[in-house]
């Protein structure tokens, strides 16, 4: 053993260990890049160019090996196609750079440096995920309160991740205690003490997580994925220690505790810029998601025409329509829930989405359907007193004209029940 190595270091790797290793690093690397260039001021440029290159190169590869024309690139959803195809690009480099890595370091006893550097890159980037996601939960910014649509929207017409989103939604309470559990997982994850705890507490964590998006269809089955392999790989080198604790009575002794500096004053400063590194990060989170709350939000200013509006009376092309389930065209309902989201439901049960820009001087609605952005129609709207509104204009190619009234939401189940510590029946509705 040289001086000043560890016994780790010192040990040689079975020849199936270190090709592991390899193509561990190579794609754990690959998956996490450009992180943190991302959040570091004036060094982000390097991680947009680091994006734009993959967004050449996944669709070349799409079209030269897969035939697939790829032209919808990582939006809202993280399982597009674009995903895939790059998580394939992934595979294929980092199987291609563990052979030529094996074919040009063949003598190499270990890398139990390396691993530590490794395993320092993956804390690191999973304790941000978690950090980041617990932040949003903790403010309420990532599933906001059930909106007006959402609560007279027939529940066999949502989508399951509608369903999911209107049920983390309704509970504050359970928000605070998942977000909670995240951040704390990551604030551990950064300690190199509490490295095991924070990535059994990730591992408890996204498994739910994970569960959830695959069983309501929520587009970030991929991302979540990876997430809990990154908090398995941080568990792996203390699988048999857990084993013995946990499984088969032993005695456990401690891990060893390494710094991955020798020298005291790179250890210390490295400890000193982790610390402000993490705090910095925690309060940058958290007022982004204070942010995104206040200005798009159910925090967010509420539009003058905020509310569900009921049909009282329509015409269209100059016939008066009663309300009647077989005048599928009529309007039951206007619902806007904020000053760019309108939605009109149909005497059919049929909702249809719109982007709105409201003009409150000139008194018009202009409105485009979220499946054509290219359309647009104008409707003149008008107060006739409190709760009670006038709309006229042509939308699809119909002359419409309607007095509508605001409907009080407050009688909803879903915002009234709140909390009851004492229930003499089950309030299941």
């Amino acid at each position: 053993m040289a001086p000043g190595s560890s016994p780790e270091e010192a040990a040689d790797w079975s020849p199936a260990r270190r090709l592991l290793f390899r193509f561990a690093f190579s794609y754990l690397l690959l998956y996490n890049l450009p992180f943190p260039l991302g959040w570091i001021p004036y060094v982000d440029v390097v991680a947009d160019k680091y994006d734009a290159l993959w967004e050449t190169l996944v669709p070349w590869v799409g079209r030269r090996f897969c035939h697939l024309s790829i032209t919808i690139f990582p939006n809202g959803s993280g399982d597009t196609t674009f995903n895939y195809v790059q998580i394939a690009c992934y595979l294929a480099i980092a199987v291609a750079s563990t052979v030529l890595w094996t074919a040009l370091d063949r003598k190499r006893k270990n890398y139990a440096r390396l691993l530590a550097w490794l395993r320092v890159f993956v804390r690191f980037s999973l304790a941000s995920a978690m950090i980041s996601y617990g932040g949003v939960k903790v403010i309420k910014s990532q599933f906001p309160n059930p909106t007006l649509g959402r609560l007279i929207q027939p529940i066999g017409d949502a989508s399951p991740m509608g369903i999911l989103w209107t049920f983390l939604g309704a509970s504050q309470s359970y928000n605070y205690f998942s977000g909670a559990a995240e951040m704390v997982s990551g604030l551990l994850l950064s300690l190199r003490r509490t490295t095991l705890l924070g990535a059994l507490l990730s591992l408890t964590v996204m498994s739910n997580v994970v569960v959830l998006n695959f069983s309501y269809d929520v587009p970030v089955k991929l991302y979540s994925f990876h997430l809990l392999a990154m908090a398995v790989f941080l568990v792996l080198p203390d699988l048999r220690r857990l084993a013995d604790f946990f499984l088969f009575n032993r005695r456990v002794r401690p891990a060893p505790d390494r710094p991955l500096f020798r020298r005291t004053w790179a250890h210390r400063g490295t400890l000193a810029l982790r610390t402000g590194l993490v705090v910095v990060f925690v309060f940058l989170m958290l007022n982004r998601a204070a942010t995104t709350r206040r200005t798009a939000g159910d925090l967010a200013p509420r539009s003058p025409l905020y509310g569900i509006w009921n049909v009282d009376f329509m015409e269209l092309d100059g016939t008066t329509r009663p309300p009647l389930v077989t005048e599928a065209t009529r309007w039951r309902r206007m619902v806007v829930e904020s000053s760019r989201q309108l939605s009109l439901h149909l005497m059919d049960d049929s909702r249809h989405r719109y982007n709105l820009e409201i003009d409150p001087k000139q008194g018009t609605l202009v409105v485009t359907p979220r499946e054509d952005p290219r359309t647009k129609s104008t409707l003149a709207y008008k107060t006739l007193g409190p709760g009670l509104l006038s709309v006229e204009g042509t939308l699809g190619g119909q002359k419409i004209r309607a007095r509508l009234h605001r409907v009080d939401e407050s009688p909803f189940p879903l915002l009234r029940r709140g909390f009851h510590w004492i229930n003499e029946y089950p309030f299941n509705r």
